[in-house]
């Protein structure tokens, strides 16, 4: 049996982040040679991750990259919450994120092909899965360009990394006030911006089905167009940004504090681990 150096099986575990028991085995597998054991250990890893194809990613991390006019951020799933908050997969993330800014891409497919160190973004995210034994996949990419933008990244556990972002763009100079926006929106998950953004057919739905429960609560037919109006207004305070009553005043509408800033929002996009 080959010596095995102390030394070779550090090395390999810091830079694999392997187990003891799986280094040393592969280094034996390899007869001590350092390049052979990598080899086996990234097979084995590899048909890990086939193995955990079909498993969920509910935990992991929201990372950003600002640059010139635009924000990239992305969402980046593992399983536990134990991997989570490993240096190594926190490091994936600003790696993979990095990339993907510089690679201007907006949607999935194209951070997944995005070129990354001596690969693909989806090939450094393979790798590292491999060797953390875990499922990792990207799971949500946004670009956000717009003359300013606002981040905000929120931990729903102190010893976890952001597991909430937002990032807003707008027009303006008021910054402050922006921010306090993108917490709003972490708060209220809006989908939209305006109501010109909401599917007409989304809002027909919706008006069909409030029509329908006033009609089933035996209101007068008169006061129909009333109630369903009233009742659509609360379904876009739901799901439209400037509809909503204010965070940190809920007596004034985010179209008030908005406007009352001189800003004008032009898109955002909030995301939410495992949501």
């Amino acid at each position: 049996m080959a010596t095995i150096s102390i030394a070779d099986l550090k090395m390999l575990r810091e830079q694999l982040g392997t187990g003891m028991s799986d280094t040393k085995a592969a280094l034996e597998e390899a007869g001590g040679d350092v390049e052979k054991a990598t080899e086996i250990l990234r097979l084995k890893g590899a048909k890990g991750n086939a193995k955990r194809a079909d498993r969920s990613t509910s935990e992991g991390l929201v990372a950003v990259a600002e640059g010139d006019g635009a924000v990239t951020m992305i969402a980046l799933g593992c399983e536990t919450d134990f991997v989570a908050k490993n240096e190594k997969f926190i490091a994936l993330a600003d790696r993979v994120v990095e990339a993907v800014a510089a690679a201007g891409a907006a949607d999935l497919q194209a951070a997944l092909a995005a070129p990354a160190e001596s690969g693909t973004v989806q090939s450094i995210i393979e790798e590292q899965a491999a060797t953390i034994g875990e499922k990792i996949e990207l799971t949500k990419v946004a670009r956000i360009e717009a003359p300013a933008q606002a981040v905000y990244l929120h931990r729903t556990s102190k010893d976890l990394p952001p597991q909430v972002g937002v990032v807003v763009g707008y027009t303006g100079d008021d910054s402050e006030t922006a921010r306090a926006v993108a917490q709003h929106i972490a708060m209220f998950d809006p989908a939209y911006v305006t109501r010109d953004e909401v599917p007409a057919d989304q809002v027909e739905k919706e008006r069909e089905l409030v029509t329908e429960i006033a009609r089933g609560e035996g209101k007068p037919e008169a006061a129909l167009p009333k109630i369903i109006e009233g009742r659509l207004n609360g379904f876009f305070k739901q799901m439209v940004l400037v509809d909503q009553d204010y965070a940190r005043d809920n007596k004034q509408s985010v179209a008030k504090v908005l406007e009352a800033a001189g800003l004008t929002v032009t898109s955002f996009a909030r995301f939410k681990v495992g949501a």
